[in-house]
């Protein structure tokens, strides 16, 4: 099983992959619909509503969450340097 570079989705099936392609990195939710990898912003703007909508905390908390997620993650080391 991979985990998404950028935000650390599991992929377990083709589908959970960009673009059904199993040789990307990252996930369908980290795609643009041309196959390639959203933008750092576009990402923590994703993942912070999602964990308002699935654990509903407040945006600021979501976002620091988010954040702090995103700090342990491949797609993103060197963005907090």
């Amino acid at each position: 099983m991979k985990t998404c570079i950028a935000c650390s989705m599991p992929m377990n099936n083709p589908s959970d992959f960009a673009m059904n392609d199993e040789t990307k990195n990252y996930c369908i939710h980290c795609a643009r619909p041309d196959g390639t990898i959203k933008s750092f912003d576009e990402i923590k703007e994703g993942m912070t509503n999602f964990i308002i909508k699935t654990q509903g905390l407040s945006r600021e908390t979501a976002e620091s969450a988010a954040l702090s997620l995103m700090k342990n993650l491949p797609a993103w080391k060197n963005h907090f340097t």
